[in-house]
């Protein structure tokens, strides 16, 4: 009978099996609840038809339930010391494939290239402090990518779907946003993993866009203007804008362009939707 890692006993005996030390730059914690990985699978809407790329595997158990749902899986682990790890706990799981490395130097193009060219979903239990790059990286360069279920941090889950006029609205909210249609699928408690972290867990169901949603004439400049506004998010979105040296804007052209659209240039940047800020970029490169 196959032993699930879902089991903290399973988890337990692993790690005392290798005498394995949790690194903490690494931010690690694995599932020890079944009822999340089979969410998370639930949530990708994974078929045989599916390849899969995991992100951080730990020692494989998200990767048994991706394995049994999926057709391929793609498992990247930074961490040296969980390859023989992995190796052990995935021996019976023939549509795996471990690979060690950091996904943040990984060229995702060519990875998924080698594995038929697309498209892929995504599975990851994403550690807390680099979330954020990792989630830009796959958005912005992931093209053969069409979904994504990941475990981040309930704060974080929240400020990704949050809209305008909200405290939890902000840079991360547009650009998760300009990309991808995101929703909380569920809540994972600190005792679902081993060791608990400080703060509870969500996972987010990510489906990509074929199209970004909104269509300014410079995507990176447009971002640089939502960093500005939200970089001082008590101001004024003209003294924002005009306060954020690398846009080169006065508080005046701010204004106007703002004016131009019939905003009041007394907003603030919270109040701003997604378009409206493609649209505003638009008039302050006019200007």
């Amino acid at each position: 009978m196959r032993a699930y890692l879902a089991d903290p006993a399973e988890t337990k005996k692993v790690i005392s099996k290798y005498e394995f030390a949790f690194r903490k730059q690494y931010g690690q914690n694995f599932l020890i609840d079944a009822a999340v990985p089979e969410a998370i699978v639930r949530a990708a809407g994974l078929t045989k038809d599916d390849t899969v790329l995991e992100i951080g595997p730990g020692i494989g158990t998200m990767t048994q339930y991706l394995s049994e749902a999926a057709g391929k899986v793609i498992a990247v682990e930074i961490d040296k010391a969980l390859i023989p790890i992995l190796q052990d706990t995935l021996a019976g799981f023939g549509n795996v494939q471990v690979i060690q490395g950091d996904i943040l130097k990984t060229d995702l193009a060519a990875l998924i290239a080698e594995n038929g060219g697309g498209p892929i979903k995504v599975v990851a239990n994403l550690p807390y402090y680099i979330t954020t790059p990792i989630l830009m990286k796959l958005l912005a360069g992931g093209e053969a990518i069409s979904l994504m279920a990941v475990m981040v941090q309930e704060e974080v889950a929240k400020r990704i779907v949050s809209g305008p006029g909200s405290k939890d609205y902000g840079a991360l909210s547009i650009g998760v946003q300009y990309y991808a249609d995101p929703e909380i699928v569920c809540r994972a408690a600190p005792s679902c993993f081993m060791p608990q972290p400080k703060v509870a867990s969500s996972v987010l169901r990510l489906v990509k866009r074929a199209v970004p949603k909104a269509a300014p004439h410079d995507p990176e400049h447009m971002f640089a203007v939502v960093k500005a506004a939200f970089l001082q998010r008590r101001k004024t979105l003209p003294n924002a804008i005009a306060g954020y040296a690398p846009l080169g804007l006065s508080r005046e052209e701010a204004a106007a362009a703002m004016e131009k659209m019939g905003l009041d240039s007394r907003l603030r940047g919270e109040t701003l939707t997604l378009e409206q800020f493609a649209a505003l970029d638009d008039a302050l490169q006019k200007n």
